[in-house]
């Protein structure tokens, strides 16, 4: 615990972060060159409906300690969830040993950018810590969404989920850092499946594959309007099942910024994971496009696309806003796409040295006390248009076009080049008007091509911070929540429908 004085923080005495401390006297004396742990103690829950019953419900708690350390020049990484001293030096001896056999085989030794040593204290900001509201009082939010969706003609199946998590993180090194952080995230959403005949319509809100989900507390639930929403969900779905196919041509798209997160996730986010461009990873995402040579020379966009890597708490509270990185590096916003310009990776301190830069970008995290942190995404946003512009005002300035609402599915190659996305929901543009719903709608190409076609993009009044709550990578593989900020935007002459060819 801590006592904040004038911006000073005053150190109490503290179990978890004595752990922490012992753990790195253990490692040092070992022979380590290098050693930071990070002790942490997390809590979660997760509900979920289905069709008026309870689908889910979990309550659980994990605490334990992970070592990282650099011995012989080599990494060594040990992770225990006993927390007894004696458990802490096996685990801290464990590490040391590790590094020291990884280093026998090693191809070079590893160079850390140099990062002053931090002391800090920080937690999400948050109105209503969300483990103070009941299960009950969740379940009867869920359960009265449920009947809602299901009180409309032709739904045949309503899904609902809430969850939270709480991340207490103590982090100390050698070097002297000595960080306090505590994370809140709050997740909901739910799904309304329309079936007929052979066919399966779904509508998602706030968004699919759980929803919205944000590093606040309890409020978000409060805002985000999920009861009102739910018979509009329903009837959209119900309606998709008679909606004419999405036609099959070369158009102009316009996608909604839940949709436009998910395609700078999977062509933007993972391909500029510095460990990937360099070969140190390529579980589940592959590789990258972006070799070294693509720094601050390749035109990745028009002139309209800027990409920012942004952890800092002012950018809002994305799944991928911190204080600190899991290396005690600062939060940042590091420059990705400058005017259509590629410009920046995603580094840490091992790897920033590749790109000649001189601090690390700040973007090593972990899910777990007993995972190695890894190179992911923050929040990876588009910035917001500098001229006014509103998703109806896009729509009324398109000839002909569609308009793709809510990602349904995503497949794109190893590295990160050729991609192909369907939307739950679409709807013809004629003469700038919405006109017919079209159902399946499906669009793809070749990430710069398409980055290259955007001549538009809404203002910041219409952009939103979508949470990505369940990005994998690595092995044994760590789920991470990333964040993805992005306005309404406009793509000319894209290749649209191929995905349902002859449904």
């Amino acid at each position: 615990m801590t006592r904040v004085f004038g911006g000073v923080i005053d150190w109490l005495p503290s179990p978890m972060r004595d752990l922490a401390l012992h753990a790195l006297n253990t490692a040092t004396v070992r022979g380590a060159s290098y050693a930071d742990a990070r002790v942490a103690d997390d809590r979660g829950r997760a509900l979920a409906t289905k069709n008026g019953k309870i689908g889910s419900a979990s309550d659980s708690e994990s605490q334990g300690i992970g070592v990282r350390v650099i011995a012989d020049g080599a990494w060594g990484f040990a992770a225990s969830d006993d927390l007894t001293k004696q458990s802490i030096e096996a685990t801290a001896a464990r590490a040391v040993a590790i590094a020291k056999a990884s280093a026998r085989v090693k191809q070079g030794s590893v160079q850390l950018a140099p990062e002053k040593p931090a002391t800090a204290e920080w937690t999400t900001p948050h109105q209503i810590d969300p483990f103070t509201t009941s299960i009950e009082q969740n379940l009867d939010l869920l359960l009265k969404i449920d009947a809602e969706l299901r009180s409309v003609a032709g739904v045949t199946l309503a899904e609902t989920n809430m969850n939270f998590r709480r991340d207490e993180q103590w982090f100390v090194s050698s070097e002297g850092a000595d960080i306090h952080q505590t994370k809140f995230t709050t997740g909901v959403g739910y799904a309304a499946h329309a079936f007929a005949g052979s066919e399966i319509q779904k509508r998602s809100y706030p968004n699919s594959y759980g929803g919205q989900w944000q590093n606040k507390g309890y409020e978000l639930v409060q805002e985000l309007k999920l009861l009102e929403n739910a018979r509009r969900v329903g009837e959209e779905a119900v309606a998709l099942l008679t909606a004419e196919q999405c036609p099959e041509g070369v158009f102009d798209i316009i996608l909604d910024g839940s949709q436009l997160g998910l395609q700078i996730h999977e062509s933007v986010g993972h391909p500029i994971e510095l460990d990937r461009v360099l070969g140190m990873e390529a579980n589940f995402a592959g590789t990258s496009f972006l070799t070294l040579d693509k720094l601050r020379t390749l035109r990745y966009g028009s002139e309209l696309v800027n990409v920012v890597a942004d952890a800092r708490q002012e950018h809002g509270p994305g799944l991928g806003t911190f204080a600190y990185d899991e290396e005690g590096v600062a939060a940042q916003c590091t420059p990705i796409i400058t005017d259509g310009l590629f410009t920046g990776y995603l580094s840490s301190r091992e790897t920033a040295h590749a790109i000649g830069a001189t601090r690390s970008g700040g973007t090593l995290r972990a899910e777990g006390w007993n995972r190695l942190p890894l190179i992911r995404m923050t929040n990876i946003s588009i910035l917001p248009g500098a001229k006014p512009l509103t998703l109806e005002q896009l729509i009324a300035s398109t000839d002909h076009g569609i308009y793709m609402e809510t990602n349904r599915s995503w497949s794109i190659d190893d590295k990160r080049y050729n991609f192909q996305f369907g939307t739950e929901i679409g709807w013809e543009i004629r003469d700038g008007k919405r006109t017919r719903l079209l159902k399946n709608p499906s669009y793809s190409g070749i990430t710069t091509e398409f980055w290259n076609a955007m001549d538009a993009i809404c203002s910041r009044d219409q952009w939103v911070l979508w949470g990505t709550p369940h990005c994998g990578k690595g092995q044994p593989q760590q789920v991470m929540g990333t964040g993805h900020g992005a306005s309404p935007a406009r793509f000319r002459g894209v290749k649209v429908g191929s995905a349902y060819r002859g449904t």
